[in-house]
């Protein structure tokens, strides 16, 4: 019928009675989930909840809840984690559970478009699913603005609270060649690092010991670039960041990439590295032009910032050190999971106004 893993919680004090909180997730193994979600369960069982994630299946509409609902009205909290609920569902969910957290960190109220700045699909099925969930949440929580703006059409309470990172995870103090950028992500967005091909090609041509590393399950196919390939794995992502030189994070200007949330960026912050970026969604709020990375919106900007930051070592290296501070202070999973633990408290607790939203 379903399955789920759980989570019991560290030792609390004896007048403490666990709380329960589910997940439902259609994929627990996905990037989204596992760094944005999953990555706080340490946090959460320190505060006496206990964690259990249930897999949510895509189909089977109806069936899928009803089976759930016995659950569903023993526990504390549940977190919807991404998914969204047909309308019916929503209003029996609502019906049956004491508190609901919706949580999402991609425009999931449209279709993925076929390619970079394509429109995305913006189908009235879709949009009514997202809606009935935000209305039937007592908290939605999102991670980059755009998400916000489009959630407070229909939630009681936003808040905004950046996917963090564990910044312990990425040592900055290693040693680096001057030559190599990176880009981190998901096969489905390799289609944005072409983007950026041609400038990278001219500027192979003036530097001919420069290498592009891809950390990706697949990767393309650019005979002008010297190309280093590297399968990504969680045991091996944070060194393959540490050991380059300039973090890459092109996006298309739409509706789509303006709701992602900049965890590569994140990522490569926590590794020192300096980025270059497309001033596109959450990315405008994470890069601080000029000293912890640039951001690009053409070619010749792209070509211009990366030239500047692999030409002047120093300069790169101070503004690696400043986006390493930048993400411990404002990104790192030891500032992020105790404002999550505290709003699923208060979200147990209480109800928020109609169309609030906060930044946390």
């Amino acid at each position: 019928m379903s399955s789920a893993s759980e989570r019991i919680p560290r030792a609390v004090s004896p007048d403490t009675k666990p709380r329960t909180i589910d997940f439902w997730v259609h994929d627990p193994e996905a990037p989204s989930f596992r760094h944005r979600l999953a990555a706080l369960f340490p946090t959460l069982e320190a505060r006496g909840f206990i964690c259990r994630t249930e897999v949510f299946p895509r189909r089977r509409y109806a069936t899928r809840v009803l089976e759930r609902l016995a659950r569903l009205r023993e526990i504390d909290l549940l977190v919807i984690a991404k998914l969204k609920l047909l309308p019916f569902e929503a209003r029996i969910v609502r019906r049956a559970a004491r508190r609901i957290v919706y949580d999402f960190d991609d425009a999931i109220y449209l279709g993925k478009p076929e390619r970079p700045g394509k429109a995305p699909d913006d189908s009235f099925f879709r949009r009514s699913k997202f809606a009935a969930t935000c209305r039937a949440a007592d908290l939605v929580v999102v991670g980059s603005p755009a998400l916000a703006r489009e959630a407070k059409r229909w939630a009681r309470r936003v808040e905004l609270v950046p996917t963090a990172v564990d910044v312990s995870r990425y040592s900055p103090d290693v040693p680096r060649t001057g030559n190599r950028l990176v880009w981190i992500g998901q096969p489905g967005n390799l289609p944005y690092l072409d983007l950026v091909r041609a400038p990278l090609q001219e500027l192979s041509r003036e530097m001919p010991d420069l290498r592009l590393r891809v950390v990706c399950n697949r990767f393309p196919q650019w005979p002008e670039l010297r190309l280093e390939r590297l399968f990504w794995s969680d045991a091996t992502e944070a060194a393959a960041l540490a050991t380059s030189d300039v973090g890459l994070m092109p996006l298309s200007d739409d509706a789509w990439a303006a709701g992602k949330g900049a965890f590569k960026l994140l990522q490569y912050m926590a590794a020192g590295l300096p980025a270059v970026a497309s001033p596109v969604g959450m990315n405008r709020t994470v890069v601080v032009p000029g000293a912890t990375g640039f951001l690009a919106s053409d070619p010749k900007a792209w070509l211009d910032s990366l030239r500047f930051l692999l030409r002047f070592p120093e300069k790169r290296r101070v503004m690696g050190e400043i986006a390493r501070r930048r993400v411990e202070s404002e990104y790192d999973l030891q500032v992020i999971a105790p404002k999550v633990a505290d709003l699923y408290v208060s979200a147990i607790g209480e109800r928020g106004g109609a169309g609030e939203i906060r930044r946390s």
